[in-house]
């Protein structure tokens, strides 16, 4: 049984005993996304909820201060979970330790089946993310709003919505939505006016907007490159 307890300790976000759910290969990268290719997708079971898309859990931690390459991000990568209906969401999440308990600098990535959380994934190499920087204490809830919105199909874009991440730092905490299409601004606009109501933000809160073209020429994730580094 998946269990939340010490996940914090061990730099993981689940226990991984009888979870049923195969961890990405750390061994070389070609290996990892051969593993990831060939996962078998989940389905809902009988009398399930299913949901217009099935999703997966991914979490990643490293040293702060260390430069990262896409080979060793990818290998850090882990895949925690996957789910295709509303039952299957909720026990997942409900034993998975929240944004705010994470301590150092961790990761927890949701994204729709089939799509890698890196730049570099065909399906984000076109696109971008909008990033809200929160204040200690908000992350779980955020988090929360966010991938309820996600699952609920709320954003109304079509499949341009990619996945989400929740980025825990020492100072501030970064959530940050991922979707296909820099350039179409219409869409891009959407989802920045539907984030911000799911999240409830006041009228002057301060959102970026950053292509991945963008994240791959300065290697960081988000613009203050000299703390935030992929």
């Amino acid at each position: 049984m998946i269990m939340k307890s010490s996940a914090c300790n061990n730099h993981s976000p689940l226990k991984t005993e009888d979870s049923g759910e195969e961890e990405v290969d750390n061994g070389d990268q070609k290996n990892s996304l051969q593993n990831f290719e060939n996962r078998e997708k989940r389905v809902a079971g009988p009398g399930e909820h299913p949901l217009q898309f099935s999703y997966a859990f991914w979490f990643s931690r490293r040293t702060p201060g260390k430069q990262t390459t896409a080979s060793s991000y990818d290998q850090n990568l882990k895949q925690v979970g996957s789910f295709a209906s509303v039952e299957q969401f909720w026990e997942l999440y409900s034993h998975t330790v929240r944004p705010s308990d994470l301590s150092g600098h961790s990761d927890f990535h949701l994204f729709k089946e089939g799509i890698r959380p890196m730049w570099e994934d065909d399906a984000n190499k076109a696109g971008g993310k909008w990033i809200v920087r929160l204040k200690k204490g908000l992350a779980s809830r955020c988090w929360e709003n966010v991938i309820l919105a996600m699952l609920g199909e709320q954003f109304m874009v079509g499949e341009e919505i990619c996945g989400a991440v929740i980025s825990i730092r020492y100072q501030e905490d970064i959530l940050s939505l991922w979707n296909r299409t820099a350039n179409d601004l219409q869409t891009t606009s959407r989802i920045r006016d539907t984030l911000k109501r799911v999240l409830n933000l006041p009228p002057n809160t301060i959102m970026e907007y950053k292509t991945h073209t963008d994240s791959l020429k300065d290697n960081s994730s988000f613009r203050n490159t000299d703390v935030f580094m992929r």
